[in-house]
């Protein structure tokens, strides 16, 4: 028989055909959701920063104002990055949040308060290393404080040393970087010291100034910080002394009660005594990988937590250089490596 036009029993029943987008269309359609999820992630990420820098540059609540005073204190006291400051801020504001860290000025320390236990009975040092979350840091302490002098670059006047030559130079066993010195094109010849340098006794340079600040060695082998005039300094029998500021510690009294002192945070050199005698020298790396540096609260919280006395920071930054047992120890921030200076405290 002819066909009917109707299916056989044995021939499936047909399905509704299904309506199925060109596979370009799906394509396009995740694409589109991407998009809308990447710019929600933008428009979000830029609605944070937006909000965070808002709050950084005018917020008076937590974090932000620590942030605020850390970041301008760090800038300000570079040689040439004052600008990360002064982009955001005016010159009134830059002032309150620096005095409002600023460390207090002590009075001079009192020599007759250090008793000499250890001098002359132990030669020994010891190097520490007293790194915390945010830098690395190394303390050398010395028993024997008659074996800290203070020693100058040949070159004075014209140009500064590195510590490893000094070192070789007066067969020291261990070498800091010592007082300020005057850069001004920031060429890095280091051979020209502001305030005082004494070295055994003898004044190698002196500013024409009434007084100066003093952290030194007299006679009797205490360090003595202070604001004295040049009678002053003979009267008291000072030997070896650079010229530096803030004082962290007189007489057992810290200067940094609230705030962070004022610096910001940058690598650190620092000196100090305890009761006995031992004198403390402190370097701390900074303006890099790995350790970002310290503020002078840290400085002198390390110190005080090692019995000191009395405590100077000194010339920090990329001066910043320990030179120990034949070796740097420490990272000195410049990318040139060590930077010359005219001033050393060194380890006989």
């Amino acid at each position: 028989m002819g066909s009917t036009g109707i299916p056989s029993s044995s021939n499936a029943i047909m399905q509704p055909r299904l309506y199925r987008k060109p596979a370009g269309v799906h394509h396009y359609s995740r694409k589109k959701k991407r998009l809308r999820r990447l710019m929600a992630w933008i428009v979000s990420l830029f609605t944070i920063f937006f909000l965070f820098f808002m709050g950084f540059l005018y917020s008076s609540l937590q974090p932000f104002e620590m942030l605020r005073s850390l970041w301008v204190t760090s800038a300000m006291t570079t040689m040439n990055h004052q600008y990360l400051a002064t982009w955001f801020f005016n010159d009134a504001e830059i002032k309150r949040i620096q005095q409002s860290n600023d460390a207090a000025i002590l009075g001079n320390s009192n020599p007759s308060s250090i008793n000499m236990l250890r001098s002359g009975s132990n030669n020994g040092t010891e190097l520490i290393d007293v790194s915390q979350k945010g830098f690395k840091g190394y303390l050398l302490k010395v028993n024997n404080p008659a074996r800290v002098k203070v020693a100058a670059t040949h070159y004075l006047g014209k140009k500064g040393e590195k510590a490893e030559d000094i070192a070789k130079e007066t067969g020291a066993v261990a070498v800091i970087n010592g007082g300020m010195f005057d850069d001004p094109q920031g060429n890095g010849n280091g051979g020209h010291p502001l305030g005082i340098l004494i070295s055994g006794g003898s004044t190698l340079y002196k500013e024409p100034v009434t007084t100066y600040d003093i952290i030194g060695l007299n006679r009797s082998n205490v360090l003595v910080l202070g604001h004295y005039t040049q009678a002053q300094i003979k009267q008291l029998g000072i030997r070896d002394a650079v010229t530096f500021s803030p004082f962290l510690v007189v007489n057992g009294k810290p200067a940094i009660t609230h705030g962070d002192g004022g610096w910001g945070i940058a690598p650190r050199t620092a000196i100090g005594q305890a009761q006995d005698g031992t004198i403390l020298m402190l370097v701390i790396d900074g303006r890099q990988i790995g350790s970002i540096g310290a503020t002078l609260k840290d400085v002198q919280d390390i110190m005080l937590k090692y019995g000191a006395y009395n405590v100077a920071n000194l010339d920090g930054g990329a001066s910043t250089v320990l030179y120990y047992d034949n070796q740097i120890v420490n990272h000195p921030s410049s990318q040139y490596g060590e930077r010359l200076a005219p001033s050393f405290f060194i380890v006989k």
